[in-house]
């Protein structure tokens, strides 16, 4: 099965060697037929403590580093 590949921002970059990223995503309501924007955020691994905050970023699922770390950095979008 294919790794997920998310884009976001950071939103936070306090702990060690983790950042909080910010994903957006629009969908349609199945039945009402509203575009919905949903907003998730994830906890992910950032090796080199290399990114901060407003920093736009591109996500990548791996294997579980915690309990709530399941995706890594990969690079920044251009």
């Amino acid at each position: 099965m294919p790794k997920k590949l998310l884009n976001g921002t950071v939103v936070s970059d306090k702990p060690n060697k983790t950042i909080t990223v910010l994903v957006e995503r629009k969908y349609q309501h199945p039945v009402l037929k509203k575009i919905i924007k949903a907003r998730k955020k994830y906890s992910v691994h950032d090796e080199e403590n290399k990114y901060k905050t407003g920093d736009k970023v591109i996500i990548k699922e791996c294997r579980p580093y915690s309990k709530s770390k399941k995706f890594e950095v990969i690079g920044d979008v251009k």
